[in-house]
């Protein structure tokens, strides 16, 4: 793979390596930093990628990494999986919401204008790319589930695969869709609590998960110390978009556990509350 002016290139490898699994955090349109990272990586035959989510918004070049990402999927030797984020939740809405709901499309691009701005860039391939997203992945052989955002604390079931969340509808649908945004819990009840909703003793919702569906890896909270390391769960988004890096997670059969990060420039000046996030 090489990274010149923004561009990701890839040429199949005929021979196999180890295999691997490698969950990026959150990119936020930093393409450059995504190849760069790829490179690094050199993912091969029997390798996959998951992207935990958020590939756009923010960043630089939103479209150019979700083209880039669809790409891989399509042409490379190791699989591509594309966990959803909130914010490729809210581009999918405005997407559908074009045909069926063009009054409040036009509302929705009001609001916020890099939706139509995105959207335009995006090829009919990169849709169908992030039109397959899936609300979870799991990684079986590590004991791994791959949220974009997190466990509600009042989550007893969880769907064995990706598959079964089409099955979902009214509010127990809506009720799973909190793992693409959750951050803080209620205290007394560990119910999702809102962007900024959350009052003093309300937890993050990894200080207390248990553990009950898997170590959970997931993005959307930036950590910019690096990754966040608790108990049953790992944070991966590492503000990439904030000049704070942009990090994988690396599993590799018989080799435990590695973190591969790559520098970024700030892009996004740092905020407690973004809106978009919500």
């Amino acid at each position: 793979m090489q990274a010149g002016s923004g561009a990701l290139t890839w040429a199949r490898e005929e021979a196999g390596g180890v295999q691997r699994t490698a969950i990026i955090g959150d990119v936020h349109g930093m393409r450059d930093a995504l190849a760069e990272l790829l490179g690094v990586l050199r993912l091969g035959p029997g390798d996959r990628l998951v992207f935990a989510g958020d590939l756009v918004d923010k960043g630089p070049d939103s479209a150019g990494v979700v083209e880039d990402a669809a790409r891989l999927a399509r042409e490379a030797a190791f699989e591509v999986v594309l966990v959803e984020g909130n914010h490729e939740e809210r581009h999918r809405r405005y997407r559908a919401n074009l045909t069926l709901r063009p009054k409040v499309a036009r509302q929705q691009a009001a609001d916020a204008p890099e939706l139509p701005a995105i959207t335009e860039r995006l090829s009919p391939e990169a849709c169908a790319f992030l039109d397959g997203a899936v609300w979870f992945h799991r990684e079986a052989e590590h004991g791994v589930l791959v949220v974009h955002g997190g466990i509600p604390g009042d989550m007893r079931v969880f769907p064995d695969r990706a598959d079964d969340v089409a099955a979902l509808t009214g509010k127990a649908r809506d009720r799973f869709s909190k793992i693409l945004r959750t951050r803080f819990i209620s205290r007394e009840t560990g119910t999702y609590l809102g962007l900024g909703k959350q009052q003093p003793g309300d937890p993050f919702w990894a200080e207390v998960y248990d553990g009950r569906f898997g170590h959970v890896v997931f993005g959307h909270q930036p950590f910019f110390d690096g990754p966040a390391l608790f108990a049953h769960a790992t944070g991966i988004d590492t503000g990439a978009v904030h000049g704070t890096g942009l990090t994988a997670l690396v599993y590799e059969a018989g080799a435990g556990r590695r973190f591969v990060s790559v520098a970024t420039p700030v892009y996004r000046a740092r905020r407690t509350l973004d809106p978009s996030d919500a």
